[in-house]
């Protein structure tokens, strides 16, 4: 008997698919919300944070460095290749940071069965997120449903409370191809849905970030990551509607948010606003640039 909340490897046809799709598309919203973005220095803004080290290169006094960073911080995960993932994981005990692994990372030469066994590798040495690529050659082909068992096998061996984001590398794929990927790693279950490896070309930007979250809905997350260095560009992914950040500039991010903290509180006190909220203040001011 399966599982409670096995994902079926083949949901729809691809008549039903393109349906699905084209409705998705149709519905799509003129403009697009504002998003809040946790207040700057603050605990809830260094949980949006994925801090990454995802070079080939990577060393254990690399990963190590990584770990003791997101100890420090207090960020919500480090993000790590397979061969990593026991050393994070030890490295971590007794704080709250998880470890979250690559899967198929970062082209997508990797088979199905490929990725299934990666992502069981993963959860066994004790990660508790994955980040997998989509198969995004076959989106563009619009093979919906091959694109579909991709992601539910690496749903099934890796169920609840394991959390799945699907990168679907944006810079390679139209408007269609993104709707269409947020709705294939809805239906698989999917917790999040990811911008892009940060290897294939542009990372984030609000545009795709809006996109996205304007597909999936309240019931899903977004995560921006490629190319997000600084506050300024933290707060605009999530005023755009990301809710996680994957970023190898995690430290100087957090630097440069308690800097304009210190600053502008000092700036606040001078002229006799102590009692203000400097952190809301600061993060509408500066997302406001």
């Amino acid at each position: 008997m399966s599982a409670p909340d096995e994902t079926m490897t083949t949901r729809y046809t691809q008549s039903e698919w393109r349906t699905i799709i084209d409705d998705a598309k149709r519905n799509l919203p003129s403009s697009f919300p504002l998003y809040k973005s946790p207040s700057l220095g603050t605990p809830d803004f260094a949980k949006c944070i994925d801090h990454t080290l995802l070079k080939l290169e990577a060393t254990k006094e690399q990963i190590d460095e990584l770990c003791e960073e997101a100890r420090r911080h207090e960020f919500l995960s480090v993000c790590v290749r397979l061969n990593w993932v026991e050393r994070a994981v030890h490295k971590l005990q007794g704080s709250s940071v998880v470890v979250a692994c690559v899967v198929g990372f970062h082209e997508t030469t990797y088979s199905v069965s490929e990725k299934v066994k990666e992502a069981s590798m993963a959860v066994a040495a004790g990660a508790l997120e994955l980040d997998m690529v989509i198969n995004y050659p076959l989106l563009k082909q619009q093979r919906y449903s091959q694109v579909f068992t991709d992601v539910a096998a690496v749903r099934n061996v890796a169920p609840h409370p394991v959390v799945l984001k699907v990168i679907l590398e944006t810079s390679k794929l139209t408007q269609v191809d993104i709707v269409a990927g947020c709705k294939i790693a809805q239906a698989a279950n999917a917790d999040f849905v990811k911008t892009s490896t940060g290897f294939g070309g542009q990372g984030a930007t609000e545009e795709n970030v809006q996109l996205m979250k304007s597909v999936i809905g309240p019931n899903m997350k977004v995560k921006a990551s490629g190319g997000v260095k600084t506050v300024n560009e933290c707060v605009a992914m999530m005023e755009a509607g990301a809710e996680r950040i994957g970023t190898s500039n995690g430290v100087w991010i957090m630097k440069e948010a308690q800097s304009l903290l210190e600053d502008f509180t000092h700036a606040a006190g001078d002229k006799g606003r102590k009692n203000s909220r400097p952190a809301d203040s600061l993060t509408r001011m500066f997302s406001s640039s």
